[in-house]
């Protein structure tokens, strides 16, 4: 699969007898500046806390990755694809440490294929990166797919859509809601390595092709846990 590519799967996993959670968990609120230990282990507890639950986690790079992309852009010319790979090592470095949070509970091994064999009769499955032309979006959105979600759950550091830039623009609005149709105009359809945006372009073409729902609701951990609990929460619906 090349650059700025998605496929979605034509089988969806066999074993489905359990309803599956995606949660796309951005690297930015896994290490805004150092490790978040406080915000790792509640999140922990809320995830152990569902019952009955599959949940398919897949990390991002966050600020780890934006680092190293910096430092590579200023010693040389750096391809697009070699800053894609430091990101994908990025989100590999985060998912191995949340795969560790969960023990004997978590899948052994971090997925970075979408498409690979997934052997495993545990409840926690844990992915991260796999090819240049995306982010960890797009390998949310196959997943979700593959194991037959109605949703992807998106924590990051961006709380909502906004109509505009919130930091250029101080009249801004927070969406609610909105189709793929309307997020896409707002986002673009292009990938660049550390674009900073609710949702990535790719895997949004991805999502709307497969009728997907993403809900975006930052990195409040309590909202995670109202959303998980079908309460009333804050954020955004793509649909």
């Amino acid at each position: 699969m090349g650059d700025n590519e998605f496929r979605v799967f034509g089988q969806r996993e066999m074993a489905m007898e359990m309803d599956t959670c995606v949660i796309s968990l951005g690297g930015s609120i896994i290490v805004p500046k150092e490790i978040d230990t406080v915000f790792l282990k509640r999140f922990r507890e809320i995830i152990l806390e569902v019952k009955e639950t599959r949940f398919v986690i897949i990390c991002g790079g966050g600020n780890v990755c934006r680092d190293y992309q910096t430092v590579a852009r200023e010693v040389t010319p750096a391809t697009q694809a070699d800053l894609d790979w430091i990101g994908i090592q990025a989100t590999r470095l985060n998912a191995e440490l949340v795969r560790s949070m969960f023990g004997t509970m978590a899948h052994a091994k971090v997925i970075h294929d979408p498409s690979e064999p997934i052997d495993t009769d545990k409840w926690i499955i844990i992915g991260a990166g796999f090819r240049p032309g995306s982010s960890t979006d797009l390998r949310a959105v196959q997943l979700a797919e593959r194991f037959g979600a109605a949703q992807v759950i998106n924590m990051s550091n961006i709380d909502h859509v906004y109509s505009a830039d919130p930091k250029k623009d101080p009249d801004a609005k927070k969406l609610p809601r909105l189709s793929w149709a309307d997020f896409r105009k707002l986002v673009g359809d292009e990938w660049d390595p550390g674009l900073n945006t609710p949702f990535d372009p790719i895997a949004s073409r991805a999502a709307e092709a497969i009728g997907l729902t993403v809900v975006i609701i930052g990195n409040d951990i309590q909202n995670l846990e109202r959303l998980l609990k079908g309460e009333t929460f804050r954020g955004t619906t793509i649909a």
